[in-house]
């Protein structure tokens, strides 16, 4: 599926600092719902909704700071974790 025309639509009617506003309102669900799944309180599928919720806010919000420079940083990222795996001392 292509998001980006969703992704123009949402900042075209409720703008940047909205977004931004969306994406901490989003995470900090996951968070609560991540306590609470832990503590048996909620199932996999309600914690999954949450999951996908901030999902989107992230292909939002890289869609609007810039795809490529994301994925740049992810890849820096990537290699940054792969060298933390190989390190015999675990650090």
């Amino acid at each position: 599926m292509e998001y980006q025309p969703i992704y123009r639509a949402t900042l075209a009617k409720w703008g940047a600092e909205a977004q931004y506003e969306q994406m901490v309102e989003e995470c900090a669900e996951l968070i609560a719902a991540l306590k609470h799944f832990q503590r048996g309180k909620i199932g996999r599928s309600e914690l999954i909704d949450e999951l996908a919720d901030v999902r989107l806010m992230v292909g939002q919000l890289s869609w609007m700071l810039g795809e490529d420079q994301v994925h740049t940083a992810i890849e820096k990222k990537l290699v940054k974790l792969q060298e933390l795996l190989d390190d015999p001392a675990g650090r």
